[in-house]
This record gives C-alpha cells, sequence and structure tokens, in this order.
C-alpha cells in the first residue's frame, strides 16, 4: 500500500486513521476469528482487506450511527464466505464494538460464517455463489427507478465466476446502463480445490467483460491509493463498473499465502500466535 494514503476511518473528531493501521487491524481481527473452535475462510478473507477497508473508510457514503439511512449505499458480499473479512471491516468502522466479534461462530450468534442481515451494516445474507451481482442489479435498478443518488457495490470472488448466472447479471446490468452498479472481483486466482485456471479458464477477463458493455479497471488489490482511484474514476454514463483487484490469497501471512490451503483455517495456539506475530512485524515495518 502506499505509504501516502489515508483512509478517514471511525476515529475521533474527524482524525484520519493511517490505512496501514486500518487494515492490520482488520487482518488481526480475521486471525483471531479464525482461532475460534470452528475456525473460518482465512485465505479469501485476508485477500480482500484493502478493498473493504477503502470502500467503507474512503468511498461509500455510510453511516455506522445511522446502518440503515434511506441515502446509504450498499455493498453486498457475495463472495460471503468472506464474511468474517467484512465483521472486522465494519467493526473497525464503527458499526459495532469489538467486543461483539467475541461471539463468532457461538451457538445462537448472528456472527456466523456467512454474512447474517441481524448485524448493524450487512445489507443480507449471502454465500450462494453466482447470486450477488443479479440481486446488486436489481438494488441498482431500484435506486435509479426511486431517482435515488445510492450507488450499489458487488464484491465477488473469481472462482464465482465459473457460475453462469454471473454473466446472465452482467448482460442485464449493460443492458439497463446501471452506471450505479460496480462489482469488484477479488482476482487471488485460488478457490477451494486449486488454481482458478486448473477448474474453469476464465482470461482474457477483462476483455470478457468489457464485451458485455462493462468499463473496466484493473488494479493491484493490496493498494489503497489505487483501488481508491479506481472506485472514483469518472463512470462511463450507461456502463456499469468493474475492478479487477489482483490479490494475494491469504495476504498477510507468509507461511500461507498463495496456498489453496488457506482457504479455511482453524488455528491453534500456535499458529494463532505465529500469526499475530507476522501480522504485528509487517505493520512495524509499514511504520518505519
Amino acid at each position: 500500500m502506499s505509504s501516502t494514503s489515508t483512509l478517514p476511518g471511525a476515529t475521533p473528531a474527524g482524525e484520519t486513521a493511517d490505512p496501514a493501521a486500518v487494515t492490520g487491524r482488520i487482518r488481526e481481527h480475521i486471525v483471531n476469528m479464525c482461532a475460534s473452535p470452528e475456525g473460518g475462510h482465512l485465505g479469501g478473507s485476508m485477500s480482500l482487506v484493502e478493498v473493504l477497508a477503502t470502500l467503507y473508510f474512503q468511498i461509500m457514503r455510510v453511516d455506522p450511527r445511522d446502518p440503515g439511512s434511506p441515502d446509504r449505499d450498499i455493498l453486498l458480499l457475495s463472495k460471503g464466505h468472506a464474511g468474517i473479512a467484512l465483521y472486522a471491516t465494519l467493526c473497525e468502522a464503527g458499526f459495532f464494538p469489538e467486543e461483539r466479534l467475541a461471539d463468532y461462530a457461538l451457538p445462537g450468534s448472528s456472527f456466523m460464517a456467512h454474512p447474517h442481515a441481524e448485524i448493524p451494516g450487512v445489507e443480507m445474507p449471502s454465500g450462494s455463489l453466482g447470486h450477488g451481482l443479479a440481486l446488486g442489479v436489481g438494488v441498482a435498478l431500484a435506486a435509479r427507478l426511486g431517482r435515488s443518488e445510492r450507488r450499489c457495490f458487488v464484491v465477488m470472488g473469481d472462482g464465482e465466476l465459473q457460475e453462469g448466472s454471473v454473466w446472465e447479471a452482467a448482460s442485464v446490468a449493460a443492458n439497463h446502463g446501471l452506471d450505479n452498479l460496480t462489482a469488484v472481483i477479488d482476482r487471488n486466482r485460488l478457490q477451494i480445490t486449486g488454481e482458478t485456471e486448473s477448474v474453469g479458464d476464465l482470461e482474457p477477463l477483462a476483455d470478457r467483460w468489457r464485451a458485455f458493455g462493462w468499463q473496466v479497471h484493473e488494479v493491484d488489490g493490496h493498494d489503497v491509493t489505487a483501488l481508491t482511484a479506481a472506485f472514483t474514476a469518472p463512470p462511463e454514463p450507461g456502463r456499469p463498473t468493474l475492478i479487477i483487484a489482483h490479490t494475494v490469497k491469504g495476504k498477510g501471512l507468509p507461511f500461507i499465502e498463495g496456498q489453496a490451503r488457506s482457504h479455511y483455517a482453524k488455528l491453534g495456539d500456535r499458529q494463532h500466535r505465529r500469526a499475530l506475530s507476522a501480522l504485528r512485524a509487517t505493520s512495524e515495518g509499514e511504520r518505519r
């Protein structure tokens, strides 16, 4: 991440938060949840951290004091198995106190493996891959019909693109000229069974989306400055926007970065300490 980026986060009196500190805390929350008795989807949550932090701290019109505001922007985490990344980000943005993350995976808790709408800031349950973009089309179309300036953001995984419903929704979005819709692909090139390209070739990915009528940006998905520039680029009238965020699965944990085995993890005490130590060493290095 660029050291010159700033994220105006949930800090007192309008102070700005250092992006490395914000994303570092989000990653620590994710690791802590993966050390619970049930574990969690570690790798694909870590790859999303900068994307979600940029959206919630820099881009989206949301108010943690009024999560249901009718003027808010909408984020749909279609890649619902990365729910712990969303919980951690919502916590840092001030939607609920950190203590509530300790409820993750406990019996009766709303903090489940996939997002639940009882949690402040979560718009709807998700996780059945291939559904999020179609839901986003509906949100964006409703905003247009209601003459609202609301924007809708849909975050997808790259393995999810093997679902035909994604491409149906992509066609409909372009056909209706939904320039208030932005989709993000977490392009970490891995899914539970291995490399995405070994399951189903997705390339040339950007050209495919352009052929469907979308405006496309490709960025380093761990660079807040690059992500901010892509999210704030003026949309082409009548065209939805796609951001391909090139990321690393398990980002921040050198011992599992870029490995399919990071997909789901139940960290033992030793692994938990090792993960936190790695994150804090990286955070300390970025502050120097």
